[in-house]
């Protein structure tokens, strides 16, 4: 009997030794290359004193202006430097569901200094990696950063039509500002 235990036994080690060898090799993760490295930090815009609500009621007039212009009902959110809502307006008639959508484009927009579209593009190329950046991160065209003076001072997010039409809106107050 311990014969036939240590034969079985030396069949057992041999068919974990061939499964382990076909089991495949996790390939390494290789080191970018320096070329390959920007020189310079994407979307490195400085802080500047959060905007205020005056400044964040013109914003929303000036985006209210365009959507009415091109016949859009859209819900519109200013945010400070932190992502934090300064104002926020619904236009009649504009999608419920989106009030929301608006609020979290602008916290995106402030909280990672650079327009929604940037992280609805990695998602589209392929990288869904950026959901794992936040997880109330929107990666939706329609959250652009206010600059003024070279400083972040906010951001404007707008929602209820496609994407491209929410950004077209917001584009046309964030340009406002310079």
């Amino acid at each position: 009997m311990p014969t036939l235990i240590r034969a079985g036994c030396a069949v057992l080690a041999a068919s974990a030794t061939l499964a382990f060898a076909q089991t495949p090799t996790s390939p390494s993760v290789a080191a970018p290359s320096p070329a390959s490295v920007p020189a310079q930090m994407p979307f490195d815009i400085p802080y500047g004193a959060p905007i205020g609500l005056d400044a964040a009621k013109k914003l929303i007039a000036a985006a209210e202006a365009e959507a009415r212009k091109r016949d859009w009902k859209m819900n519109i959110a200013v945010a400070d430097t932190h992502g934090d809502l300064v104002a926020f307006e619904r236009m009649d008639g504009a999608q419920l569901a989106s009030i929301r959508v608006s609020q979290a484009k602008a916290r995106t927009s402030a909280r990672f200094r650079r327009e929604t579209r940037a992280f609805y593009n990695q998602f589209e190329s392929g990288h869904p990696y950026v959901a794992t950046l936040d997880p109330d991160i929107v990666a939706s065209p329609g959250g652009f950063p206010i600059v003024e003076g070279g400083k972040l001072i906010g951001a404007v997010g707008c929602s209820g039509g496609s994407g491209d039409q929410d950004a077209v809106v917001c584009k046309a107050a964030a340009d406002t500002v310079r």
